[in-house]
């Protein structure tokens, strides 16, 4: 430091001490300066005073001794400067620069160690030897690897490297930091010991020595895995652009694969998948990145704009399903096993609000529906409308149970041989409060969900013996598994035929076929206290859905309702009028009664009345109302 403004600008923010018995020499001066002779205390002995409080004090001899003696002690002491009088200007001038040079190093050396601390306390950092290895690693990097520091030294830095990162990720980061000698930043998946991906948003900086010579690496990191999970990626992806193609892809058969594979294997398999469909796609479409999902789940984002419009929509389609079949014939290999690669596509276009919503549910659609593709634009928009009608109903259900607005509908059953009514189906209703009546399909299923459904059975109950009262006619009243599986319903038919045990005899309860149940002891153990409480049961809808003989075994029904589809094609389809007739057969063999559904029209009926059909129920003999 040689220019005099610099030494100035810098001793300014420095303190002097000047002790010194000439007025004209204390006015030359800025430095903390001292005479060898003093009256009390010599300039030596209060160097050494001083250097017991504080050892980095500058000091300076001033004196007009030449002594051997005075030189080497003062040497002994450490001062920074020895000047005789009479004062060379310049002399003084270049030994306060030195001294100030001096302060300027101890406060950069303190500021950097102070940087250190913090940098040290508030990031993830680490070093390594040219070769890669690592020489140190601070409690940050211990703690977000899971790697103790003994395990970390001496290993190669790669330890936490991830596989999912593409390679040209550490090519372009060599050739930063040890070709061209710069500093690379950038955000990197790491795997933690215990398998876990986390993500780090740093730098890397090469150190050198004098000759320019890289002597170890320095890195420095944050984490910010809380803000870098592939879906926070997706969604952060989908804010920046409005108009876009969401192609989101689910692996068949991904969750029986979660039955052979362990945790680390799905996670291999998945990362293959990624870089497979990477390698598959990108030669075809622009995007950015494929974004791994979990639970054989991925999505892509397409930004070109023709697939905005209608005619681009239906490039973009048949192009998809054209891929997407050659999936079919690819394979991964993971763990030695062979993994198809085949996928259901769910395909979103345009600046929908909803993208990822309306994606997701064309999955779940076409995992009900076992297909592999859909076009999924306003799925999320139907969903919520339908949503809104769902959450009105469950008011109208609400209000109606209430309001004892829950009401049967009667629907004749006619002797075939006497076309006279000898039952009637009890079946449910809804009374809104404009008296429209609703039907089950637009309620019953709601009604279960929000939990309702119980009540709405209780009635339908009391609906049913109250209507015994005013008919000769036996009520057949409609049982769900879920009825049958409810303690408190079950309970509950049970007391209401106990405690109308003159009428039982007059009550069919039928065994609904909509719902699959494994608990075939419980439903056997409902049919026979029923029975034995002198009411009959029936199988509902038989021919069709869940309906088999096995079940005919475990509930010995009385009587066996011939399902509609069969009845309704009996005139036209062989195959339905053959399923009809062995039924027929089957259960006058068992002494069952049959009963046909959906007899609408005179030639059905003449049909079934030939087939030795015993009872018939239809809107030819009329339809279910209130009686």
């Amino acid at each position: 430091m040689k220019n005099f403004d610099d030494v100035v600008l810098v001793s300014q923010q420095m303190t002097l001490l000047y002790v010194e018995d000439n007025p004209q020499a204390r006015e030359m001066t800025t430095m903390i300066l001292t005479d060898i002779n003093m009256p009390r205390l010599t300039g030596i002995e209060m160097v050494r005073k001083i250097r017991e409080h504080d050892t980095n004090v500058s000091v300076v001899v001033l004196t007009a001794h030449n002594d051997e003696e005075y030189l080497v002690d003062s040497i002994g002491v450490g001062v920074d400067g020895y000047l005789m009088k009479p004062i060379d200007v310049k002399e003084l001038f270049d030994l306060i620069a030195r001294i100030v040079q001096k302060y300027q190093y101890q406060k950069e050396r303190m500021f950097l160690h102070a940087h250190h601390e913090a940098t040290d306390l508030s990031a993830i950092v680490s070093k390594t030897d040219p070769a890669g290895i690592i020489t140190y690693a601070n409690d940050a990097f211990c703690d977000i690897s899971g790697y103790s520091r003994e395990e970390l030294m001496g290993k190669p830095h790669s330890i936490i490297r991830h596989p999912d990162n593409l390679p040209e990720i550490y090519r372009e980061m060599w050739r930063t930091i040890r070709d061209e000698k710069q500093v690379w930043k950038g955000v990197l998946r790491n795997r933690a010991k215990n398998g876990k991906s986390y993500y780090v948003d740093g730098l890397i900086m090469p150190v050198l020595n004098a000759r320019g010579e890289i002597v170890e690496y320095i890195a420095s990191r944050h984490d910010i895995t809380h803000i870098m999970r592939p879906s926070q990626q997706l969604q952060n992806a989908l804010k920046k652009f409005q108009e876009q193609a969401l192609l989101y892809l689910k692996m068949k058969n991904f969750e029986m694969l979660e039955g052979f594979y362990d945790t680390e294997a799905l996670e291999e398999l998945q990362i293959n998948m990624t870089h497979f469909l990477q390698e598959r796609l990108s030669p075809v479409y622009d995007f950015d990145r494929i974004y791994p999902l979990g639970h054989g789940e991925f999505a892509l984002l397409l930004s070109h704009p023709d697939y905005l419009e209608q005619e681009g929509n239906e490039r973009l389609i048949e192009e998809i399903k054209r891929i997407q079949h050659t999936f079919e014939e690819e394979h991964l290999h993971v763990r030695g096993m062979q993994v198809n690669t085949s996928v259901m596509i769910s395909l979103v276009c345009g600046d929908e609000t909803l993208i990822l919503e309306s994606a997701k549910l064309g999955i779940k659609k076409l995992l009900a529906t076992h297909q592999d593709f859909i076009f999924a634009n306003q799925l999320a928009i139907e969903e919520q409308i339908r949503t809104r009608k769902n959450m009105q109903m469950v008011s109208k259900i609400k209000d109606a149970i209430l309001e004892s607005r829950v009401i049967s509908c009667f629907q004749p059953i006619v002797d075939n041989r006497t076309r006279k009514i000898v039952k009637y189906e009890s079946l449910v209703r809804l009374a809104d409060g404009n008296d429209e009546v609703i039907a089950p399909l637009g309620f019953l299923d709601i009604s279960k969900k929000c939990g309702c459904y119980p009540q709405i059975t209780e009635m339908v109950i009391q609906n049913s013996f109250e209507m015994l009262t005013r008919t000769e006619a036996d009520i057949s009243i409609n049982i769900s598994v879920a009825d049958i599986e409810h303690r408190p319903t079950r309970e509950m038919i049970l007391t209401f035929l106990h405690d109308n045990h003159e009428q039982a005899h007059r009550l069919v309860f039928e065994l609904l076929e909509d719902e699959m149940t494994e608990n075939y002891r419980r439903i056997h153990s409902f049919a026979t206290e029923v029975k034995t409480l002198g009411a009959r049961i029936a199988i509902d809808d038989f021919g069709a859905g869940y309906s088999n003989y096995e079940r005919l075994l475990s509930y010995r029904p009385d009587i066996l309702k011939i399902d509609g589809s069969l009845i309704r094609t009996i005139d036209q389809n062989s195959y339905s009028l053959s399923i009809v007739k062995s039924i027929v057969t089957f259960a006058k063999e068992q002494g069952l009664e049959t009963i046909a559904e959906f007899v609408e029209d005179e030639t059905t009926f003449d049909l079934v009345q030939n087939l030795g059909i015993e009872y018939s129920q239809g809107y030819y003999f009329g339809k279910p109302q209130r009686l």
